[in-house]
């Protein structure tokens, strides 16, 4: 996502939060949320940005009244997951981590899809992004992305990635496209079960989210190329762009929005809304998840729409472009 596009909907998310304060204050204190158990389905499995953020939600919840389960139904991209939800009661006690993979890519990735990802859901609110960090074993001969290119010119590389029709897959597509390279894709059912195989040298990189690979970084176990977004990522401000590497036209950012099961009654859906901006504005929670390289950017369900509906027109061309397919 372009710095542009992101100062955009910032502003128009801005806009619509404004305009919705004194009705969602008005929801917040007139609805009964939650009434029972609270479920936060996660995609995949727990680790990375999405179980993050769903457990950073249960524990402020946790003094509301009510249990707040977090659970990780992992599978098929997230749709798995994200199809529960999708059938679940419209009662606002479903919720998900709703991602660019369910909520925009898999939409023209997969040639049949379980559920609408635009309207078997109530959205609630945008709430973070990321850009994927370009991460390779230490032992490949490359230091930057000119390097990497050459070497995939002369000799197979793979990446592997948590699962078909996520922004890490699609990060290795796009990277294919404009290098004018041909990596195998491997998918895996989680970054728990890929990071090993990095490790280990069985695939030799990765696009991953800069939560889960920017510890390892430092660490020395996997070595750092470049972020897939369009501008330095604050939180590892040292490693360049690849757009500034050699391939401008390059930019990929993993998103995170709270959505819930259809037919929520609007008081209930801004009660969960405010519920969930009281908690991304905590300092505490703030100065976390900025530490975890994610950039928090919280408004309105109207917001939340408009950025679904532009990531899957997005992505719908990155998808025909590259001809990538769900493995």
């Amino acid at each position: 996502m372009s710095r542009s596009r992101v100062r955009l909907l910032a502003g128009v998310s801005a806009l619509l939060l404004g305009a919705a304060l004194p009705l969602a204050a008005a929801h917040a204190q007139g609805a009964a949320w939650p009434t029972k158990p609270v479920r936060i389905i996660v995609t995949f499995p727990p680790g990375g940005a999405p179980d993050t953020l769903a457990r950073v939600l249960a524990e402020k919840w946790s003094g509301l009244g009510q249990p707040i389960a977090v659970e990780n139904k992992p599978g098929a991209g997230g749709n798995i997951g994200a199809d529960m939800v999708a059938k679940a009661p419209g009662d606002g006690h479903t919720l998900v981590i709703g991602t660019v993979g369910t909520h925009a890519i898999n939409a023209s990735l997969y040639a049949k899809m379980p559920y609408d990802h635009m309207k078997d859901f109530t959205p609630i609110t945008f709430l973070a992004s990321t850009p994927n960090l370009l991460v390779v074993n230490r032992t490949v001969p490359a230091s930057n992305v000119k390097e990497l290119i050459e070497l995939a010119r002369k000799q197979p590389l793979s990446f592997a990635s948590s699962g078909s029709g996520t922004s890490i897959h699609l990060s290795g597509e796009l990277f294919n496209t404009l290098a004018g390279v041909k990596m195998q894709h491997i998918p895996y059912k989680g970054r728990a079960q890929a990071i090993p195989d990095l490790l280990g040298g069985r695939v030799q990189l990765m696009f991953d989210n800069m939560p889960s690979s920017l510890p390892l970084v430092k660490s020395g176990e996997l070595k750092a190329i470049a972020v897939t977004s369009a501008q330095r990522a604050p939180a590892a401000p040292n490693i360049p762009t690849i757009a500034e590497s050699g391939l401008p036209a390059f930019e990929a950012t993993s998103w995170f929005a709270l959505l819930a099961s259809p037919g929520i009654p609007r008081d209930v859906q801004m009660r969960i809304n405010a519920e969930t901006l009281k908690v991304m504005a905590m300092p505490d929670v703030k100065e976390k998840l900025a530490g975890l390289g994610l950039d928090i950017n919280t408004g309105t369900p109207e917001a939340l729409t408009t950025l679904m509906q532009a990531e899957t027109v997005k992505w719908a061309k990155v998808v025909k472009e590259s001809g990538a397919k769900a493995d």
